[in-house]
């Protein structure tokens, strides 16, 4: 059986081979459709991997957030409560120190007001932390904001250069100020040249913050998870100590990770490539038309040819078989330049975005794209090439000899 599918597709090259061009003007159709398929995919695939890259910068992953209902909904309309409940810094240790995997904690709360510095007064963001959450610290004069200063309830503070600037003086001068912000004093240990902020902000201990503060600026805390496998397991546990020491924790507390964000990034990409594969799949339809029509002049040319080939003994499932090899081995043709054509599309494509949207964007060629266009290239052959090949084998022997 295998020798005779073997014998059949080999026959088919011939043929296609003998009349190379006019099977190319054929299934043109094919080489545009999956051309066009091919180019969409990849670039949908790049977009996706894209947007992962840019959730995971923004965001991690691993983090567990426990955030705080300040608000309630009444006919509708979202009001800020009298009362809630909040989780402290203190809170933040004991709820680590309870947990089973290892985590790490971090809170923050942003504010603006006034800051003192001698007889200046500068209007800045505030941020209180745990510990620094800056991806360039490379471009740092003095010490970070590390967690063991959150613990002791240090005094002390980071500034950016961007608050240095316009205090007027430089990092290595600042180093050892005080600073005067909601009636404490903070001295200086470091500053950041972060690039993206060109506000004055100043950093320091969250620990430092009163219970009122926490409650008028709502902190921001979560946990982060050394591994993704261990966030189930951390969710259940932070939710159980919430109810153990919180009366109505499930009112107080919303419990949220960032995984879904990926979920839904993915589940979206997945829906726009569904659609515009079923766009671009009526050009493939139209190839397929394309490869009927070359199976059907074949029949007509080839009779004499199916007349011998039954006469001395091929039955009707050799000619099916023929017929279809053909329609397959065609098809399959069409797709590989199809494959060729979108991916060096892609590649011409790709400068053009970059350069107009300056983002750092490529293309992605994965398994599945290509898995997709070799269903695609068998699917049309057999789909296509089902009718030429059973009206062949319907050929009476004698007639078709006769055939001129």
């Amino acid at each position: 059986m295998v020798r005779r599918i073997l014998q059949s597709f080999l026959l088919a090259f011939q043929n296609i081979r003998s009349n190379l061009f006019h099977t190319f003007l054929s299934v043109l159709g094919i080489v545009i459709g999956v051309g066009a398929l091919v180019s969409i995919l990849s670039l949908i695939d790049g977009m996706e991997e894209f947007a992962r890259t840019q959730i995971t910068q923004t965001s991690s992953l691993n983090a567990i957030i426990i955030q705080s209902k300040v608000h309630r909904t009444v006919n509708g309309i979202s009001l800020r409560k009298d009362t809630f409940s909040i989780v402290d810094y203190e809170h933040l240790k004991e709820l680590q120190n309870s947990l089973s995997k290892p985590t790490e904690p971090q809170m923050r709360v942003s504010m603006t007001g006034e800051v003192q510095l001698d007889t200046q007064r500068i209007v800045a963001y505030a941020w209180a932390m745990v510990q620094p959450v800056w991806s360039d610290t490379a471009k740092f004069s003095g010490t970070l904001i590390a967690p063991e200063h959150a613990d002791r309830k240090d005094s002390i503070a980071v500034v950016n250069h961007a608050f240095v600037e316009i205090a007027k003086s430089d990092d290595q001068s600042m180093l050892g100020k005080i600073i005067s912000f909601k009636g404490r004093k903070l001295t200086i240990i470091g500053v950041t040249a972060e690039s993206k902020n060109k506000s004055p902000q100043i950093y320091f201990p969250v620990s430092l913050l009163s219970a009122k503060e926490l409650h008028t600026n709502v902190p921001d805390v979560f946990l982060e998870a050394e591994k993704t496998e261990d966030i189930p397991q951390l969710k259940t546990e932070i939710a159980n100590w919430l109810d153990k020491n919180y009366k109505n924790s499930k009112d107080d507390f919303t419990l949220v990770t960032n995984d879904f964000r990926i979920e839904q990034a993915a589940q979206g990409f997945f829906l726009f490539k569904i659609i515009m594969g079923m766009i671009v799949g009526i050009s493939v339809v139209v190839g397929g038309v394309g490869v009927m029509n070359v199976l059907l002049i074949s029949v007509t040319e080839r009779t004499a040819e199916i007349g011998i080939r039954k006469a001395v003994g091929a039955n009707r499932r050799d000619i099916i078989l023929l017929f279809l090899s053909e329609s397959v081995t065609v098809s399959a043709f069409g797709s590989l330049m199809g494959l060729v054509f979108g991916t060096l599309f892609t590649m011409a494509a790709i400068p053009i975005v970059k350069a107009l949207t300056k983002v750092p964007f490529q293309a992605a060629y994965t398994f599945n794209t290509f898995f997709l266009i070799s269903i695609i290239a068998v699917l049309v052959g057999i789909v296509f090439g089902t009718y030429p090949a059973i009206r062949a084998s319907r050929l009476d022997p004698v007639e078709a000899i006769r055939h001129e």
